[in-house]
């Protein structure tokens, strides 16, 4: 039977050890009062999420512009005037479990909807092998990709067609492959056991891959 690992943070921890890793790796904090301000401070806009968890379930857009602190958990958002009003709020809407705080990546969208890769591998008697490469669209609204939240599943060329037409997307769909082997290979040496690996994947409008999420048990 495959390893199986809940924990976005002893994943995400994992492959930041390897520098290859980590420079596609979005900032990361424990989620508490201060990281946030800090991290709303550097970036604009992060995500919190439930250390342990899936499907999308709990994730929050957390922003701040002009003076004013917003967060959209599914399709509503809510607006303060302060940082303490705005992080009152939070905490009661989210979750009863522990979360962390991720770097808002600007995802490249398609008709305004930001779109997201899936690349699933297995291990097989011949060693890892790719199972797919996809794209998922969001459903409008919504600021997470997941099928299970209303998303659509696209072809990898697709999407980064649609969403990024100024690019290769053959070179794009070959870089993903590269980094999925390089991060799946650390994967193994972090946890033996593991068996299949679902690695997520977002592109801003640069071009560049940031690594969401690690899944040992991808669907």
């Amino acid at each position: 039977m495959s390893r199986q690992l809940a924990s976005k943070w002893r994943k995400t921890a994992a492959l930041m050890k390897y520098p290859v890793a980590a420079v596609h790796i979005p900032q990361t904090k424990a989620f508490n009062s201060g990281n946030l301000l800090h991290m709303l401070s550097r970036y604009g806009m992060v995500y919190v999420k439930p250390i342990v968890g899936g499907g999308g379930y709990g994730v929050i857009r957390v922003s701040a512009s002009g003076g004013a602190y917003r967060y959209t958990h599914m399709k509503t958002t809510r607006s303060f005037a302060s940082f303490s009003q705005m992080y009152r709020s939070l905490v009661r809407v989210k979750a009863r479990r522990r979360y962390l705080i991720q770097q808002g990546i600007h995802l490249a969208t398609i008709q305004g909807r930001p779109v997201d890769y899936r690349v699933k591998v297995v291990k097989t008697a011949r060693g890892w092998v790719f199972r797919s490469l996809v794209g998922r669209l969001a459903r409008p609204g919504l600021c997470v990709t997941n099928l299970s939240k209303g998303g659509t599943m696209l072809s990898g060329r697709r999407a980064l067609g649609l969403s990024l037409p100024h690019i290769s997307g053959r070179h794009k769909r070959r870089e993903m492959r590269s980094l999925t082997l390089t991060c799946t290979y650390i994967m193994e040496s972090q946890f033996p056991g593991v068996g299949q690996l679902g690695f997520d994947y977002g592109l801003d409008y640069s071009g560049k891959i940031w690594i969401l999420e690690v899944n040992t048990r991808p669907q």
